[in-house]
């Protein structure tokens, strides 16, 4: 149960290594006891699936699978399945601010092959172990890694007919076929597994909390479509046949096409929602908490007929609203769940989220429109939010400084009385702090004060995203005791 509290949004690939990006090594550890020095309760952090084209952890190849960008290799170094000459002198680019995920892909991955070649013969029983656990999604994720790459990464719909509806025959001769490969996806996941959770201990023995974060929908190119497409709204061809997205409302014209496909909820509901149950309970053994993003589309979602150039002529229909999270409860007891209700919200969704009993969300930076009384605004949160700074999805408060129109930068100085001596950061900061809501998240950005470089994602572009990392010298002592010291001053 989440009581006062406090905690700081960073995900994994912004942690410092020579490496390229953030990984669950060394680092980590000390980020942790970086944490606990600030007095922080909570670590969050994004998808941490593998992800695909964009490289948004929010277009994930899985819903159950790790990204194995981020096994360390001095891990794997330490047990004796790389050599430090394997990867030393390899370029996994030359900015240390700065993700390079095509250099990832070229030039880490083969490394994790040669730690795979070292592995044969080491940890039999611990891989089959591993697979008899997760036997509900690992063999068709690895399956579909490897058949991915056997039709040089395209998307499942555009494989062979046969393999791409799962005939049983084109099943078998693909899993004879790429037995080695598929053994390799295996151990990487296995890999990811053992280091995640070994990471996930030591957080915790020192107080510290995960907060995990999944998206509502799954992507297309992805091995859940393709096992399960069942659970979605496919045709006969395996197409969607109506995908996601959001109205048109002040901020879009034409709305947001997501593109992903929508669920078969009338499927699931038949099933006792077994699908979900199984995605909730594997985020429950990943995380403490875990945020569910567009949680709104629960009880109504909009959909939009595969092919719209824009998301104008969707519809709302009605989400399967509380009976799904009655049947999460009564299979999986209470799970801390975080429900990310930001945008329009009509009283049916204000009403099923106080259902479910999860707290909602409030963005700091939202709080200061100008045209009318807002929701965002610290004196009309009730307890059971979450209040932010500002998500990944936001500029940082730094940036937004620069970025807002001057009317809603004049009215945020007034209302958390900022002044340039404390920092128009630490105001925010103190802002949320000093709220009634039970736990309070600030990025690691707004701490250290920096603009809209170090912003995570721009919505609706493609390129530059997801690629922001800290200095290591930027999480020193000094920001460790001022953290520590505002977050004791609010109670937290």
């Amino acid at each position: 149960m989440i009581t006062r509290s406090s905690g700081i949004l960073m995900h994994i690939i912004s942690l410092p290594n020579p490496y390229g990006i953030g990984t669950f090594g060394k680092e980590a550890y000390e980020f942790v006891d970086f944490l606990v020095k600030a007095r922080q309760s909570y670590w969050q952090i994004l998808p941490i699936g593998p992800t695909g084209a964009g490289d948004s952890p929010y277009q994930s190849f899985s819903t159950f699978a790790g990204n194995p960008y981020f096994i360390d290799l001095d891990l794997l170094k330490e047990q004796e399945l790389l050599k430090k000459e394997d990867y030393e002198n390899v370029d996994f680019g030359d900015d240390l601010e700065k993700v390079d995920y095509e250099k990832m892909f070229n030039n880490k991955m083969p490394i994790l092959r040669i730690a795979f070649e070292n592995s044969k013969g080491k940890y039999k029983k611990e891989i089959e172990n591993f697979k008899v656990q997760n036997k509900a999604w690992l063999e068709d994720y690895a399956l579909y890694m490897a058949i991915k790459l056997e039709f040089h990464l395209k998307s499942w719909q555009e494989w062979d007919e046969d393999i791409k509806l799962r005939n049983k025959k084109a099943l078998n001769y693909y899993k004879k076929e790429l037995k080695e490969e598929i053994e390799y996806w295996v151990f990487l996941q296995y890999v990811f597994f053992y280091q995640w959770k070994k990471l996930k201990k030591y957080a915790n023995h020192n107080g510290i909390k995960i907060i995990g974060d999944i998206p509502i929908y799954v992507a297309e190119d992805s091995a859940d479509t393709w096992a399960n497409s069942e659970v979605f709204m496919l045709d006969e061809e395996k197409k969607p046949a109506i995908v996601s997205g959001c109205p048109p409302d002040a901020f879009s014209d034409t709305g947001q096409l997501w593109g992903n496909p929508v669920y078969n909820w009338s499927y699931l509901e038949k099933t006792g929602y077994k699908w979900w149950i199984e995605r909730i309970k594997g985020n429950a053994t990943l995380y403490d908490v875990t945020r569910i993003d567009h949680f709104r589309g629960f009880e109504s979602f909009w959909q939009v007929p595969y092919g719209a150039p824009t998301a104008v002529n969707g519809k709302w229909v009605k989400g399967p609203g509380i009976k799904l999270f009655n049947a999460i409860k009564e299979a999986l007891g209470e799970v801390e769940i975080i429900a990310e209700d930001l945008g329009y919200l009509t009283q049916e969704v204000i009403d099923f989220r106080d259902a479910t009993g999860y707290p909602g969300m409030k963005v700091l930076e939202f709080a200061f429109g100008t045209r009318e009384e807002n929701d965002y605004l610290p004196h009309n949160y009730e307890k059971n939010c979450i209040v932010y700074t500002g998500t990944h999805d936001n500029d940082t408060v730094m940036g937004w400084f620069e970025n807002a129109e001057k009317g809603s930068i004049e009215f945020a100085k007034r209302y958390l009385k900022l002044n340039k001596r404390e920092g128009y950061n630490w105001g925010f900061i103190r802002g949320a702090l000093s709220s009634v809501s039970k736990l309070a998240i600030a990025q690691i950005q707004d701490y250290l004060g920096l603009g809209s470089e170090a912003r995570m994602n721009l919505p609706s572009t493609v390129g530059g995203n997801w690629i922001w990392r800290v200095k290591k010298e930027y999480l020193n002592n000094r920001l460790a005791k001022k953290i520590n010291k505002i977050t004791r001053l609010y109670g937290r």
